[in-house]
C-alpha cells in the first residue's frame, strides 16, 4: 500500500520511509471516573457516542479531533467507501456511504460530544487530549512522543478505532526517500537510502521519532517493542491513504475548510462540492 503512494504511471519514485495511522486515545483516568471499564471500549459508532456522551461533563469533551479529511476520513473509510476510487483516476465523493459518515460526525458535534481543538483553545486534538479539555482524539504515532514531552502526568490508552457500517478503517501516513534525478551522487545516494531502509535502520527510527516501519515484515517485532502502540501497527491491515493524486492538493485543502463548519452544513452539498471540484482535476465522475 505504501509504495502506491509514491507511484505514478506505473513508476515508483521514492521508497517509503516509515508509517502512521490513527487508534482511538482514551484519557484512563477520566475513563474511570466515567464508570468505564476496558469492555466499554467502543466497538461501533453507537457505542463511541454512547461513551462520549457519558464523558462530556465538568468542563471536559468527550471527542476532539482535527476539522480535517485526513481525520475525518476514517469514518468515510468504516462506511464503507472513499471519496476516490482506488487507483485515485476518478471521484467518489457522492457515495451514499460517505455522506452517512459526515452524516454521523456532524451528529456528535451539534450533540456537543464531539468538538474540533479551536473550540477548546487547543492547537491540535492531542493538545486538548493532553491538557484533559477532551476526554478522547482520534490521533496518530505522533501523539506518544507528544505526551511525554508536554503532558506526561496524562495516563492514556490508545485502542482502535470503533467500526463503522462498512467495518473497519483507519488512516495511514508516510514520507520517503528519493533522490535527484539530476544528482551527480546517485550511486551513493542509493547506498544511503538502502541503508536507511534496512531493518535496523526502520527500527531505529521508529525508536527515535515514534514512527512505525514502513516494512509490514517488521511490525511484529516493533509492537513486542512498543506494546503501547498495537492498535496503530493493527491499523496498517485496513488503512486508507490519502488523496495524493496529482492537482488535488487544493481541492482537498478546500474540503478541509469546508469540514470546519461541518456542523453547520449539509454533508450532501460539502461531498458534491468536493465531487465536482475533484472531477475539475482527475476527469469525469466514478458513480
Amino acid at each position: 500500500m505504501l509504495t502506491k503512494a509514491f507511484t505514478y504511471d506505473d513508476k515508483l519514485y521514492c521508497a517509503p520511509k516509515d508509517q502512521s495511522t490513527l487508534g482511538l486515545a482514551v484519557n484512563t483516568t477520566l475513563w474511570k471516573k466515567a464508570g468505564l471499564t476496558d469492555a466499554d471500549y467502543p466497538k461501533t459508532w453507537d457505542e463511541l457516542e454512547a461513551v462520549a456522551k457519558k464523558l462530556t461533563k465538568n468542563g471536559v469533551t468527550g471527542l476532539a479531533f482535527n476539522p480535517d479529511y485526513n481525520e475525518l476520513g476514517a469514518f468515510i473509510k468504516q462506511s464503507g467507501s472513499w471519496l476516490t476510487n482506488t487507483d485515485q483516476t476518478k471521484m467518489t465523493a457522492t457515495d451514499k456511504a460517505n455522506v452517512q459518515a459526515l452524516t454521523f460526525v456532524k451528529k456528535l458535534l451539534k450533540e456537543g460530544v464531539l468538538k474540533y481543538p479551536k473550540d477548546l483553545d487547543a492547537g491540535w486534538g492531542g493538545e486538548a487530549f493532553g491538557k484533559r479539555k477532551a476526554a478522547m482524539t482520534i490521533e496518530g504515532n505522533w501523539l506518544a512522543g507528544a505526551m511525554t514531552k508536554d503532558f506526561p502526568d496524562t495516563a492514556y490508552k490508545v485502542v482502535p478505532l470503533p467500526e463503522g457500517p462498512g467495518g473497519k478503517g483507519t488512516m495511514v501516513f508516510t514520507n520517503c526517500w528519493g533522490v535527484a534525478a539530476k544528482s551527480r551522487h546517485q550511486t551513493a545516494a542509493v547506498d544511503l537510502i538502502n541503508h536507511l531502509t534496512s531493518d535496523s535502520s526502520q527500527l531505529e527510527f521508529a525508536k527515535a521519532v515514534g514512527v512505525m516501519p514502513a516494512k509490514t515484515t517488521l511490525l511484529e517485532k516493533y509492537v513486542a517493542q512498543n506494546p503501547e502502540s498495537k492498535a496503530w501497527a493493527d491499523g496498517t491491515a485496513y488503512a486508507q491513504r490519502p488523496v495524493s493524486a496529482p492537482g488535488m492538493r487544493q481541492v482537498m485543502a478546500e474540503f478541509n475548510t469546508s469540514l470546519a463548519q461541518l456542523a453547520d452544513s449539509e454533508p450532501a452539498k460539502l461531498l458534491a462540492d468536493l465531487q465536482k471540484n475533484g472531477e475539475s482535476v482527475l476527469g469525469g465522475s466514478g458513480r
